[in-house]
């Protein structure tokens, strides 16, 4: 069993928060890797469902998908029920056709803002994603190429007003740093993280971004 493994496995014990499910939120700053994270904890999860917040948000609404989240998702799954949601296209401006999402005993929401207030009385753990905005954006900029500048240039500024009016790091439960090999994850809140015990997974490299 690897480390990232370890610590599924206490993810696994924590009370459901969200009717039978444990509900935990992979947040950080754009381009901080929390997709990867997200998959990657998912893959020891058994293959926990994960939710993408990419798929709620819009181009006119990149942080007004609260309604949206709490009537497709949440309200099913705190009922033991498949949830129904409609994924945004990002490239025709246009919601498509639906998926579900199934109230797994441990589902992962991935995405800048899931550890928002108005989310965390359904969250079973918050995991913050431990890179610098600047550094995160940087890497998400060079990863998206210069056709997306102008959107990046919004979406700094909508994050930087998001985090803040409603920051999400000061209630962490755990950070997790990405290292040149594998991820460092402090449990505790930041301003003990590090005091507590602190594993680090190897057992794979970690892709750019």
């Amino acid at each position: 069993m690897n480390d990232l493994s370890l610590h599924a496995a206490r993810l696994r014990t924590v009370p459901p928060s969200c009717g039978p499910v444990r509900l935990i939120a992979v947040d950080g700053h754009a381009g901080s890797g929390k997709s990867t994270f997200a998959a990657r904890l998912a893959a020891v999860l058994d293959d926990a469902p994960v939710l993408h917040l990419d798929d709620l948000a819009t181009h006119e609404e990149l942080f007004d998908w609260t309604d949206r989240l709490r009537d497709q998702v949440i309200e099913p799954l705190s009922h033991g029920e498949r949830a129904r949601y409609e994924p945004y296209d990002w490239t025709a401006r246009s919601f498509g056709p639906p998926r579900t999402l199934e109230p797994a005993p441990v589902v992962l929401v991935e995405g800048v803002g899931s550890g928002r207030r108005a989310l965390r009385p359904f969250l079973a753990q918050l995991l913050w994603m431990d890179l610098p905005a600047a550094e995160s954006w940087e890497r998400g900029r060079r990863r998206d190429g210069p056709a997306l500048t102008a959107f990046w240039d919004d979406w700094t500024a909508a994050e930087k007003a998001h985090f803040s009016a409603d920051p999400s790091r000061p209630s962490a439960d755990a950070l997790v740093r990405q290292l040149p090999v594998g991820y460092e994850w402090l449990e505790g809140s930041p301003a003990t993280a590090g005091v507590n015990q602190s594993v680090t997974q190897r057992d794979h490299p970690v892709p750019p971004y």
